[in-house]
């Protein structure tokens, strides 16, 4: 019987490809992640697809916003990646081809697409493949990655969706029928992400101003400390 990877196992493995500190800001987000994405490459039932290497590289993406130094970002997505298995490379791709696909379609095309591929019908195209591949699979392991992906698809397809609570619902319950999942699980996984989305923001603008208000402080300091040196000097003279 092969031994089944551990939680340590994969975050020892992030950390021999990353072997620099994490911000402490970022350090719950990136660990969560990771957890996240081995629970998952784990379970007999997963299987990758490009929904869900899209909703890891926009949860990566949307959630590391402003981390510094910027050059360890690219590190920090590959160790990820490389801990569970993966392929940082496959991922970005993956989920890049799947969304310049979904700006060809209209929000209909998608979902005529997807209840095609829900009733066995067959068709053409990556997004119909990875559609009929979900549909067909009883089995199917739902993730919340996967809902991000999902979502952030269909944003793409049709970005007025996120500023029509009832059209957008109304989506959502069409892929929860289709791919037979749990449309309050959905939803609720969603809200959770976008409500977390803006914590983030939040804080991020409050470290920002922190930083700003700390610059111009040294910045007055030191105009005080050279404005002292000028005045003794022409005292002295």
């Amino acid at each position: 019987m092969n031994n089944i990877r551990t939680v340590s196992d994969t975050k020892r493995e992030f950390y021999h490809y990353h072997i620099r500190p994490i911000n402490s800001v970022y350090r719950r987000f990136v660990e969560e992640l990771l957890v996240e994405m081995h629970l998952l490459s784990v379970n007999v039932n997963f299987r990758y697809d490009a929904i869900y290497a899209l909703g890891v590289v926009t949860s990566f993406e949307r959630f590391i916003q402003g981390y510094q130094p910027e050059t360890d970002k690219g590190s920090i997505f590959n160790a990820i990646c490389q801990a569970v298995g993966g392929n940082s490379e496959q991922y970005r791709h993956d989920a890049q081809t799947l969304l310049n696909q979904g700006k060809e379609m209209s929000v209909e095309d998608f979902t005529n697409q997807m209840e095609g591929a829900a009733r066995g019908e067959s068709g053409d195209g990556s997004i119909f493949g990875t559609l009929q591949a979900i549909a067909q699979n009883p089995q199917f392991k739902y993730s919340r990655l996967f809902a991000v992906g999902l979502y952030t698809l269909l944003i793409g397809i049709d970005s007025d969706l996120v500023k029509n609570e009832e059209n957008r619902n109304q989506i959502l319950d069409q892929v929860s029928e289709a791919f037979n999942l749990s449309s309050e699980k959905f939803q609720k996984d969603l809200d959770l992400y976008r409500s977390n989305l803006d914590k983030m923001q939040q804080l991020l603008t409050v470290i920002e101003e922190t930083l700003e208000a700390d610059r111009k402080k040294r910045e007055s300091a030191s105009s005080e400390k050279l404005k002292e040196i000028s005045d003794n000097k022409e005292s002295a003279s």
